[in-house]
């Protein structure tokens, strides 16, 4: 589960801000939002809210950075997003650091990098303890090859072997030791290098970032009849008029002709990729973007199978494409995974939850997914501006976050648990009103009349 993200230096966000997951111990509401793991209670959504351009969408990129410098490197296109409301900050450090557990593990990931050099100058991998300690897993610093810490015991085959790898590695400025030592290697089970591959793969697998304009999931859901018809059923409660939902195959050829050529260069581009870094024989994955919805899986050197949606509206005879839907209906689509996921442990980011949707649409959506996954290890971190949600019926005060820019223009992040309202208080009228910033400030404006 995610425990904690921490960014400094990366586009609105100049000094390190943090969203923390970890639940305050003095509320007492809405118990079951928390999942206990060893000492540590942690919380399952965090909604953030801010004005526009108030920093709120940077905070979802963090996350895709992070993934995507895990997949292919630091960026080329990434060389201006530090901060740049000053000028030093173009060759200070930006840093990263994610906390998270697997299993019952406590870990730290995290690299600092001069984004306008693309140039790594840390990166590191700690477990945490429940006693405020940490024993160090590996280090990397400047040009030196990475290490291991004192506290990890290999074997003279697998110290020989993790030496190979970390002198191999020396010169990667703008590469992660993190892939490096999941790009195709295996590990035995008992390994003592084991974190390498859970700490790469909670990131990778187990952090889903949901976008307004582009949907990616890894779901098994649109493969299978019975689980279409779950979504029919489940796509029915929020009354979009769509009533069955089949799915039908279609070819690269058809499917260049529903997308941009850049957009499918990049589908299958990221699908390589995911395959080649996995080492595994096959990958599927389910994406959305602006032409249409596209299940696709490949299997090993064989040509992509690819299918996408066929809806059906009451009583008519006639079928629809995806394209023909709402926005609130395709919006409905990128968020359905959320509820229907088996996959335990993992944490949904989403950016812009209500886009599209109304506001009871987006109520009703939250309700089934807390019921849905209530005692499971699932979380949520959406961003979002619609107020009518702001409710502690729905949410504690320890899951409400803000985001605002300070008089520098730089986004600060702080949780609404650090005001001591009543339970009894309307939150939401109370952010319209300002109590809790993060709201526009609106200049005055005049037309000037013509004489």
């Amino acid at each position: 589960m995610l425990i904690k993200l921490s960014v400094e230096n990366y586009k609105s966000f100049d000094q390190k801000e943090e969203l923390s997951m970890i639940s305050s111990s003095k509320l007492q509401g809405n118990k079951n939002h928390r999942i206990k793991i060893k000492q540590t209670q942690l919380l399952k959504n965090a909604v953030v809210y801010g004005a526009n351009a108030s920093g709120k969408s940077n905070l979802v990129m963090a996350f895709s950075f992070i993934k995507k410098a895990l997949m292919e490197g630091i960026p080329v296109g990434s060389a201006n997003d530090f901060c740049r409301n000053k000028k030093s900050n173009q060759t200070r450090e930006s840093v990263f650091e994610l906390q998270f557990t697997v299993g019952n593990t406590f870990f730290a990931y995290g690299f600092s990098v001069v984004l306008s050099e693309r140039r790594i100058t840390e990166e590191w991998l700690y477990e945490l303890l429940q006693d405020g300690g940490a024993h160090q897993l590996f280090i990397r610093e400047g040009n030196s090859a990475p290490s291991l810490g004192a506290d990890v015991k290999l074997s003279s085959a697998e110290k020989s072997r993790f030496t190979v790898y970390s002198e191999d590695f020396v010169g990667q400025e703008s590469k992660l030791f993190l892939t490096e030592m999941n790009r195709g290697k295996k590990y035995a089970e008992n390994s003592k290098l084991q974190f390498f591959p859970e700490a790469f793969g909670w990131i990778m697998n187990h952090i889903i970032v949901i976008n307004p304009n582009m949907g990616i999931s890894n779901t098994e859901a649109y493969y299978h009849d019975e689980s279409l018809e779950s979504i029919s059923r489940l796509i029915q409660t929020f009354d979009t008029g769509v009533t069955d939902i089949k799915t039908k195959k279609i070819t690269i050829e058809e499917m260049s002709k529903m997308i941009p050529a850049e957009v499918l260069q990049g589908i299958f581009t990221t699908l390589k990729s995911q395959m080649q870094m996995t080492n595994l024989p096959g990958i599927q994955m389910t994406w959305r973007v602006e032409g249409g919805f596209f299940n696709i899986r490949i299997q090993g050197n064989s040509e992509p199978e690819i299918t996408t949606l066929v809806l059906k509206h009451g009583k008519s005879v006639f079928d629809f494409t995806f394209v023909e839907e709402s926005d609130g209906t395709k919006r409905l689509f990128d968020l359905i995974d959320m509820l229907l996921t088996e996959r335990p442990d993992t944490v949904f980011v989403v950016d812009e939850l209500e886009r599209s949707l109304h506001p009871k649409l987006t109520e009703h959506f939250l309700k089934l997914f807390t019921e849905i996954h209530d005692g499971i290890k699932m979380q949520m971190v959406f961003t979002t501006h619609e107020d009518t949600i702001m409710d502690q019926s729905l949410f504690r005060r320890d899951e409400i976050w803000f985001v605002e820019r300070d008089i520098d223009n730089a986004s600060k992040i702080y949780s609404l648990d650090r005001f001591k309202e009543r339970y009894d208080k309307k939150l939401s009228k109370a952010y319209l009103e300002g109590r809790y910033g993060a709201i526009p400030v609106f200049q005055q404006f005049s037309f000037r009349k013509g004489e």
